[in-house]
């Protein structure tokens, strides 16, 4: 029996009186929030009336069940009403899209080794062949345009293009260029045939020199398909492609190297001792536009953008190179264009997915940027009565803003396209005998991810805190990409969560309440079943287990010996079905349960994770939020616990791990049984606690410094050696805190050695 402090103590009756006391104050409460009878103090030993809380066959309302999200839902953007939360909100969304692009903590850049060769004479501008590493061996290859208007310095403007087939050695046609310039589209045959050609030309006649770089793919990028989607034979643990399990536990995706090339491209015209680094401008259309919001958003260095044909609250990008794990979940394209703010943005429609842009997302756009002091600097050129494009009449929008925001002071009639002589795809292409192309295939892919990760893994090496300060930037560091993976910085508000009780009964020496634990952020509506015993000392365990609320028992109605050893000691318990356990099974839910991935139509190259978890939260995920939504109902009740306390058992450990992460300080002992659970070892993107982005962020060892300094009890064989939890508690000056437990005991006898531990450490 738990004891209470002998100040408080003055004879058994009065601690009875007390325990009491306090458990009609727990329970009466919930009666009051759902009951209209206290006749569960009449009689103890009542045989249960009902083990099920939804009716038989039925599942519970939760919100969740519905179907999952995916790029062509809805995605308003709500400008903050206080100007003085758009830092932190902006920050937030900021770090979610590093954190799905593979590029937080941001990786180490490796030299460039540019080369820049075969000038081309057009007169009054030249065009140059250009590659460079991004990573190493891994190239970025494109076109430099440059004015000849005798300037030392020019302001820059990157031009990434969209889904236009190996659109730098585009050519349309006369033919489709001759249709296009009947519709009023185009005006100039040679630019109608390849109008990211025109653009550049321009750009430079304007006095900008301008890098027009290939997608992933396309033209002179060849190293790597640019969709190959899921390919069972890249699928392995030690080596990988693109779209495999390991590849998204690591968050190596299409789209993060797209837009490191981006980042790599600034950097590189950065270096060019012409270019005036105060103004860089980027500007492309449909994916090139989804790169230019990006890199809009991320990079400090960009002055002005014009993502064309691509922001809107409709359709956030089709491809698998615009789509990340975690991206767009709770967020948008909208307001990824809102974090340029208040710098000077462009925008196009188009009778396309931006038609309702101007009504839908723009009047939003100009309150932020009002909210900023700075209406002024965003416009959209809506032209409705053409498809998707980037034709003449968008581009002479574009010419006008950038005119005006790299303060190239041109006249009208400067910014007028002009006719040039049509590049080739012979004059335009990099390799040459000079320039042999380099490796490329899926062998080449499996290299670069293998050295990506290497250098990964090196990076978080590096961050193992040897000091105060370094876990401290470890645990922030680290812990952000966590909050991303996780949905969850903290526990909900009080005011998100309630319980609503279903039914309460009296059983011998406890009561045992139903009910149905509510989140309205995440919409959940979790089974839960509260064990309150007699003599309750003020002490809650959430028994969290991979079998949800029947792993309280034995047999039907027969607590197992560790519930009942936890009851007796005067210690409630708190269990719940998390989502797509217990109550959540029934024969309207596929089983074995598993994450739902989704693929864009039937096409087997566009499977992918990104158009799942792009939208909605993994289901490793989702329980977590589950737990903390237990935590955050406990610690803020009316009659909270003195103490709230956290025990993952039968595979749901590592669920517990991350909550307690999350949880902090509101939980004051956790007892986990790994029972040799790793991250690393799933190598399926339907498995139950698949969550991309977990070994990126140090599997389970990461999450165990996480929990420093907080009292953690642990059954993990790899804690035999030095980790960064190990170095983590250490540095917390509670080393004490962790406790290694022996990992050779049956199951049973593991989830027994944690009730001991935490039974001989609640007080």
């Amino acid at each position: 029996m738990i004891q209470l402090k002998p100040r408080y103590v003055r004879s058994r009756a009065h601690y009875n009186r007390r325990c009491t006391l306090a458990l009609r104050s727990f329970l009466g409460s919930l009666l009051m929030a759902g009951m209209t009878s206290l006749a569960w103090l009449g009689f103890a030993g009542i045989s249960f009336a009902q083990t099920r809380i939804t009716s038989e066959g039925e599942l519970p309302p939760d919100d969740r069940l519905a179907p999952l999200r995916d790029l062509n839902g809805y995605f308003p953007f709500s400008p903050v009403e206080d100007v003085a939360d758009w830092p932190q909100r902006a920050d937030d969304v900021r770090t979610r899209i590093l954190v799905s692009q593979g590029l937080w903590p941001k990786p180490e850049k490796t030299p460039l080794n540019e080369q820049i060769y075969g000038k081309i004479d057009g007169g009054d501008f030249t065009v140059e062949k250009v590659h460079f590493e991004s990573w190493p061996g891994f190239f970025v290859t494109g076109s430099l345009y440059r004015p000849k208007n005798g300037e030392p310095q020019h302001p820059a403007v990157l031009c990434p293009h969209g889904h236009w087939t190996d659109a730098r050695f585009l050519d349309k046609g006369e033919a489709n260029a001759k249709s296009e310039i009947e519709d009023g589209a185009e005006f100039i045959m040679n630019n109608a045939r390849n109008h990211i050609q025109a653009r550049c030309v321009q750009l430079a006649r304007m006095g900008c020199v301008v890098f027009q770089y290939d997608m992933i793919g396309h033209s002179d990028s060849r190293q790597i398909a640019h969709r190959p989607g899921v390919r069972e034979h890249m699928i392995d643990t030690e080596n990988w492609g693109l779209f495999s399990p390991q590849a998204e536990l690591r968050l190596q995706n299409m789209m993060g190297l797209q837009t490191w090339n981006s980042v790599r491209a600034v950097d590189f015209v950065s270096s060019l001792p012409d270019v005036d680094v105060s103004r860089i401008g980027v500007t492309g259309a449909s994916g090139g536009g989804t790169q230019s919001m990006i890199l809009s958003a991320i990079d400090p260095r960009i002055t002005v953008s014009m993502p064309a044909v691509m922001v809107s609250t409709a359709m956030q990008g089709g491809c698998t190179c615009e789509n990340a794990c975690y991206l767009r979940i709770g967020t948008g394209n909208v307001e990824f264009a809102a974090l340029f703010a208040p710098k000077p943005l462009g925008l196009t429609s188009a009778d396309d997915w931006t038609k309702e842009f101007s009504s839908k997302g723009m009047p939003e756009l100009r309150r932020h940027f009002a909210l900023l002091n700075a209406e002024d600097n965003v416009m959209l050129s809506e032209h409705l009565h053409f498809g998707h494009n980037y034709n003449a009449v968008s581009r002479a929008a574009m010419y006008r803003w950038f005119n005006q925001h790299l303060q190239l002071g041109l006249a009208e009639s400067q910014m007028k396209e002009r006719d040039h002589e049509f590049l080739t795809k012979q004059q335009l292409t990099v390799w040459d005998e000079d320039h042999p192309a380099p490796p490329e295939g899926e062998d080449f892919e499996r290299s670069l991810l293998a050295g990506m990760t290497t250098a990964a893994d090196k990076q978080l090496r590096g961050m193992t805190p040897g000091n105060l300060k370094q876990l401290a930037d470890y645990q922030e560091t680290i812990g952000r990409g966590w909050q991303v993976l996780l949905g969850a910085a903290e526990i909900p508000l009080a005011e998100d969560v309630s319980l609503d009780p279903t039914e309460i009964q009296a059983e011998e020496g406890h009561h045992r309440v139903l009910g149905f634990l509510k989140n309205t952020v995440t919409g959940g509506a979790n089974p839960v079943e509260l064990l309150m015993p007699m003599n309750w000392n003020e002490q809650v365990v959430i028994w969290v287990s991979g079998q949800g609320r029947e792993s309280l028992y034995s047999a039907p109605g027969v607590l197992r010996v560790e519930v009942q050893d936890m009851l007796d000691a005067g210690v409630g318990i708190f269990s719940m079905d998390l989502f797509m356990q217990g109550e959540f099974i029934t024969d309207k839910t596929p089983q074995p349960v598993v994450n739902r991935v989704n693929a864009r139509g039937d096409n087997a190259n566009r499977v992918y994770a990104g158009y799942t978890y792009g939208y909605n939260h993994p289901l490793f995920a989702q329980r977590t939020q589950d737990v903390l939504a237990a935590v955050s109902y406990l610690v803020h009740h009316e009659r909270a616990p003195k103490a709230v306390h956290l025990a993952g058992i039968e595979g749901a450990g590592a669920i517990v791990l991350a909550a307690r992460a999350i949880a902090g300080k509101h939980v004051k002992l956790a007892a986990v049984d790994l029972h040799g659970f790793q991250f690393a070892n799933i190598n399926t993107l339907n498995h139950a606690d698949f969550l991309p982005g977990a070994v990126k962020y140090g599997d389970v060892s990461g999450l165990m410094a996480l929990n420093a300094p907080h009292r953690l009890w642990v059954i993990d064989e790899r804690l035999r050696s030095p980790t960064v939890a190990i170095s983590a508690y250490r540095l917390s000056s509670a080393p004490a805190a962790l406790t290694k437990a022996d990992d050779h005991q049956r199951q049973n006898e593991r989830s027994g050695q944690a009730v001991q531990w935490l039974l001989r450490n609640v007080k």
